[in-house]
């Protein structure tokens, strides 16, 4: 099956500093896809620029096809046509994306006469569809309010009908639960889930959350200072991650059932862009790095069951993880 979105070699520079290194992936039609990593692995980059969204100084070069069709560097008309309804966004930031001088109704109508050409009496009604749908009671009355009127659950929930309005094959959230509390999150991850079920929408969730991507995932690529370094189904990648790095997000994560164990961190931090090491990015902070790790940047190789890796020493890390010795 031909995927719905397919990025290939995406690279991102910032003023002769790179910070994407050639990323792979594809979104299959009506998946849900997890992309995990610590703060400055790439994640949100990955999609601004695939979506064209980055400032006019970003260098931006690989393929991002849509249907097969290529959108990396198409004509504004076009790209036009793809954001907001092929594709949609939700951003880290919902206050802050939203106009805060326009009332709700400006806002919502402006995106269903943009993508699905309503006016009138039918704009209205759909802007009061989509807020019942994602919650909001007495929509009437609310799509008159302005944003700062709204608690921060419900102001995620207007960019999510915002979002929808333009009824999207792909949905790219973007941390989407930041800074709301337990309850509120689960009710934003099940509308997610609801009404990608109900639209047959893939979507992308970006996210720090380990827990909440294996609940709402099918498969997972976990990326590290611009490069994505494993992808598998979400159920394999948590029982058995191979990648050093993935294994190490892993075991920072409390177990919510089985026996109690020892949390283990990942010593370090992300490397600056301005100073990448040579090879592998992940080697300094390594416990099972060779010479090998430190010559070139390894690839992304399939192992079977759908998981790719980019480690040379990928069998030897998941042996160690098992407590295997290595032959």
């Amino acid at each position: 099956m031909s995927p719905l979105v397919s990025i290939e070699g995406l690279t991102v520079a910032f003023g002769g500093v790179s910070v994407l290194h050639g990323v792979d992936l594809a979104v299959q039609k009506g998946e849900a896809v997890g992309l995990v990593g610590e703060s400055g692995s790439g994640k949100s980059v990955t999609w601004l620029a695939a979506l064209g969204l980055l400032p006019r100084h970003a260098r931006v070069a690989g393929s991002v096809r849509l249907d097969g069709r290529e959108i990396l560097g198409a004509p504004q008309a076009l790209l036009d046509q793809v954001r907001g309804g092929r594709v949609a966004m939700i951003f880290q930031d919902p206050a802050s994306a939203l106009n805060p001088v326009l009332t709700i109704r400006r806002q919502l109508c402006e995106a269903l006469a943009l993508h699905c050409g309503l006016s009138g009496e039918a704009v209205k009604a759909e802007a009061r569809r989509l807020l019942d749908l994602v919650g909001i009671p007495d929509a009437d009355r609310r799509l008159s309010a302005y944003p700062h009127e709204f608690s921060g659950g419900q102001v995620q929930r207007i960019m999510i009908a915002m979002a929808l309005a333009g009824n999207p094959d792909l949905l790219v959230a973007d941390e989407p639960t930041t800074a709301l509390d337990a309850t509120i999150q689960a009710q934003i991850l099940e509308l997610l889930s609801l009404v990608r079920r109900e639209m047959g929408m893939a979507m992308v969730l970006i996210s720090h959350d380990l827990g909440v991507v294996a609940e709402n995932c099918d498969r997972v690529a976990v990326m590290y200072a611009g490069r994505i370094v494993e992808q598998a189904p979400s159920a394999h990648l948590f029982a058995d991650p191979w990648h050093p790095y993935a294994q190490g997000l892993i075991g920072a994560l409390p177990p919510l059932d089985g026996p109690r164990r020892r949390l283990t961190a990942i010593p370090g931090t992300v490397p600056d862009p301005q100073k990448m090491p040579n090879g592998c990015a992940f080697a300094p902070r390594c416990g099972l790095v060779e010479q090998a790790c430190l010559r070139a940047a390894p690839r992304l190789a399939p192992l079977g069951d759908g998981r790719t890796v980019a480690c040379v020493n990928a069998e030897a890390s998941r042996k160690a993880l098992l407590g295997i010795a290595a032959e």
